[in-house]
């Protein structure tokens, strides 16, 4: 599984509905915003250690402004743990050859979609605050990326 990973003071996730109409239908303030995508081989387990690092991921800035607390130190200093979590199967998207990313590696929604869900429950379950997309649908994401801080995970 892979997560890219960015700091935020603020994101947002709108989904089209039936009616073509676009929706807020997750937002968070400060916190972290996650894309998490699936390939074919992984597994509950991997989702549970892609989450566990998200939630101990030491890029939220202390008193000094040094990057040294993670979702983890946030929630026992009794702050809000922020996290929007959006299925992105196009990170595995494979632009090697051509110009025409190739989507082999990405995993099927029935797939994917129980392991997302397992990484929000995840971290729902440590203690986080969790927004989420609407998986097979058309989205958009609006963030404010403070930092700027992105990284890409993978377990």
């Amino acid at each position: 599984m892979r997560g890219l990973v960015q700091r935020v003071t603020h994101a947002e996730v709108r989904s089209r509905s039936s009616d073509s109409e676009w929706a807020i239908v997750g937002e968070i303030g400060p916190g972290l915003c996650v894309l998490v995508g699936a390939t074919h081989d992984d597994t509950t387990a991997q989702a549970d250690k892609l989450a566990a690092k998200i939630w101990g991921l030491r890029i939220l800035d202390d008193g000094d402004g040094v990057m040294n607390r993670s979702l983890t130190d946030v929630h026992e200093a009794g702050d809000l743990a922020a996290v929007l979590v959006v299925s992105q199967f196009t990170l595995y998207g494979d632009t090697r050859k051509g110009r025409r990313p190739s989507w082999i590696d990405a995993a099927r929604p029935e797939h994917a979609e129980p392991l997302v869900d397992r990484v929000v429950d995840q971290l729902r379950s440590f203690g986080a605050s969790v927004a989420t997309g609407v998986f097979r649908t058309e989205m958009e994401v609006d963030l404010t990326n403070d930092g700027p801080v992105t990284l890409m995970l993978e377990v």
